[in-house]
C-alpha cells in the first residue's frame, strides 16, 4: 500500500485514465463531483455504474462494469461501501489497473489483499481530489 505523499503525487502525475466505480446520476453526489473535478484536471475519466441508463454523462462515458471498459485504466477510484469491496475485486484483478483507490471512509484490508498480492498498488481511505490538490505543484495536469 502507498501512504507517502510523494509516492501518491508521483502516481497521480503518471496517471491518464481513471475509472470511477459508483459513478452517480446525481450531479450533487460526491462520486460525480469528484469525477467532474478529475476531468477538469485533465484526466480521462469513465464512470462505472451497472444501473446507469445513459452512455454519456456530460462528456463522461459510463460503462456497466470495469470489464466493459475497452482500454487500460491507470486508477480504479471506488465510491462504494467498505462491505461492497469484495464484489469488485474480481474485475479489478482482470483489468489490472496500476492502482486501486478506495475513497475516504472506505477500507477493507481483507478484500484488497488479493489485489496487493497481484502487484496492484492499493490506496485506502483517502480522497483522490484532496491528494490531487496537495500534489498540485508536482502534477502536469
Amino acid at each position: 500500500m502507498v501512504d507517502d505523499l510523494e509516492d501518491i503525487c508521483k502516481l497521480l502525475s503518471e496517471t491518464q485514465t481513471i475509472a470511477v466505480v459508483g459513478f452517480s446520476r446525481d450531479k450533487t453526489k460526491t462520486s460525480r463531483e469528484i469525477a467532474d473535478y478529475l476531468v477538469d484536471r485533465g484526466y480521462h475519466v469513465v464512470g462505472i455504474n451497472p444501473f446507469y441508463k445513459e452512455e454519456n454523462s456530460d462528456g463522461i462515458k459510463v460503462y456497466s462494469s470495469l470489464a466493459d471498459v475497452p482500454f487500460d485504466i491507470d486508477i480504479v477510484d471506488v465510491f462504494r461501501r467498505s462491505e461492497d469491496i469484495p464484489g469488485i475485486i474480481g474485475d479489478v484483478l482482470k483489468k489490472k489497473p496500476k492502482v486501486l483507490w478506495l475513497q475516504q471512509g472506505i477500507r477493507n484490508d481483507a478484500a484488497v489483499k488479493p489485489v496487493i498480492d497481484d502487484g496492484i498498488i492499493v490506496i485506502q481511505d483517502k480522497c483522490i481530489a484532496v491528494y490531487n490538490s496537495l500534489c498540485k505543484p508536482f502534477l502536469h495536469n
